[in-house]
């Protein structure tokens, strides 16, 4: 399996002359975890991440694309091996991935994101997700948060420990899910976000935004369970939980294509 077999050839992209908050409001829009930067000629210039936005602080910021923009830790090509990409994507912590012609020639194709790889696999491999998700799923130095929490807070935290979700928890139990995605869709609530009037407004509490209806599953499910739901409804992490809804662990997109890869 190429990447080409499974790149995402219809990805937004933008220029580096365009205004910062276009990026921002494009990845809220689409639900993107990243954008190609690109030239007239589609040359890949750069990528800006769900936190490259995150840091601007306003609704009418002039600040162009330039400004924000970064390269990417890790680029493919069409002819790479799929394998060996998905692969070096969690080496390098990176979940969406820009795609290019050549090594030589830099022309934008799209974005490989792990959910591509993993749909593949759903469809022709499913074997290789037979596993249960106790034995692939995070136990160790797992981070929550409470629902009681500022915002703000909580996207330092996220900031810090580079991290694009974390569960919610209330006395040991599952309450809710916060991501970047949901900060983003969450204008009036986005850390350091500036009124009409150019006042900070009050940092809101995580209750406010978090996602309460969550998706989560007991250790015994398998992992191929797992997966399709990642897939079908566009999320990262999936928490794990006790019969009586105790956190125990959290399976993310990672730990799946880190099964499939063995």
């Amino acid at each position: 399996m190429r990447v080409q077999d499974i790149t995402d050839v219809k990805h937004q992209t933008i220029y580096e002359d365009e205004l910062a908050t276009k990026a921002r409001a494009t990845i809220r829009d689409f639900g993107l975890r990243i954008l190609p930067v690109i030239n007239e000629k589609r040359k890949l210039l750069a990528i800006v991440s769900r936190r490259e936005v995150m840091s601007i602080s306003s609704s009418v910021s002039p600040i162009r694309v330039k400004g924000i923009m970064r390269d990417p830790k890790y680029t493919a090509t069409i002819e790479d091996e799929a394998f060996t990409v998905a692969k070096e994507m969690i080496k390098q912590d990176e979940w969406n991935i820009p795609i290019i012609n050549s090594a030589q020639d830099k022309t934008y194709k799209g974005v490989l994101g792990l959910e591509n790889f993993i749909n593949a696999i759903i469809r022709t491999s499913p074997e290789k997700l037979a596993r249960p998700v106790s034995e692939i799923m995070s136990t160790k130095n797992l981070v929550t948060c409470s629902p009681d929490e500022e915002v703000d807070n909580v996207w330092r935290l996220m900031q810090t420990r580079s991290l694009a979700g974390l569960p919610v928890v209330r006395n040991e139990k599952l309450v809710g899910i916060i991501t970047e995605k949901d900060l983003i869709a969450s204008a009036e609530t986005w850390p350091t976000f500036e009124s009409a009037k150019g006042r900070h407004r009050a940092s809101s509490i995580i209750s406010s935004i978090m996602k309460t209806q969550v998706i989560a599953v007991e250790p015994f499910a398998k992992a191929i369970r797992v997966a399709k739901v990642m897939v079908s409804k566009d999320i990262g992490r999936v928490p794990v939980v006790d019969e009586k809804k105790r956190l125990v662990g959290i399976v993310d997109r990672e730990d799946i294509a880190r099964l499939i890869t063995k």
